[in-house]
């Protein structure tokens, strides 16, 4: 759980550790997700050149609104044995639309910022209406009841605007 706004968010999180093997079964998490982290390895060139099919499944089975975080990981790694430069990354997620963060696994360094700054994206495209209605995606959920009335208050001067729909998943 997180808050964005004092809400409370709940990030619904699936490890799928990249592994080729498996890439075929990992399709089926993110089917229908609206956001993702890809995380590579600063340190191993072949994690970042992997980056492109990575984002190319996501984008083919995730949502098509769907927020990208790319994630560089070991950012406090000695330059000596850093392979990928911050630049490239940054490049990378600048030409595929993506956001970025360098993390380190090892300290926490950055690590809940990455996932922060990701849901609230996602969040920002919910409150533009970029979903349309909530219920058509997938990946979100509202409230956990059959059926929910939602308050939504647009400015502090405006009245609440109560909307009605049902959900079979909480």
């Amino acid at each position: 759980m997180i808050a964005i706004d004092d809400k409370p968010i709940k990030l619904q999180l699936w490890d799928t550790a990249g592994i080729e093997n498996f890439r075929s079964i990992t399709r089926l998490y993110y089917r229908g997700a609206v956001g993702a982290l890809l995380v590579y390895d600063v340190t191993r060139r072949d994690t970042f050149e992997k980056l492109s099919s990575w984002l190319e499944d996501i984008r083919e089975e995730g949502d098509k609104r769907l927020t990208v975080m790319v994630v560089a990981n070991k950012c406090d790694a000695d330059e000596g044995i850093r392979v990928v430069s911050k630049e490239e990354g940054e490049n990378f997620a600048i030409s595929n639309e993506c956001l970025f963060r360098e993390v380190s696994a090892r300290t926490a360094a950055n690590v809940e910022e990455a996932f922060d700054v990701t849901a609230e994206e996602i969040y920002k495209k919910i409150g533009n209406g970029e979903f349309g209605e909530v219920e058509e995606s997938p990946a979100i959920r509202i409230g956990n009841w059959r059926e929910k009335r939602i308050g939504i208050r647009t400015s502090e001067n405006d009245r609440v605007v109560t909307k009605r729909f049902n959900s079979c998943c909480g």
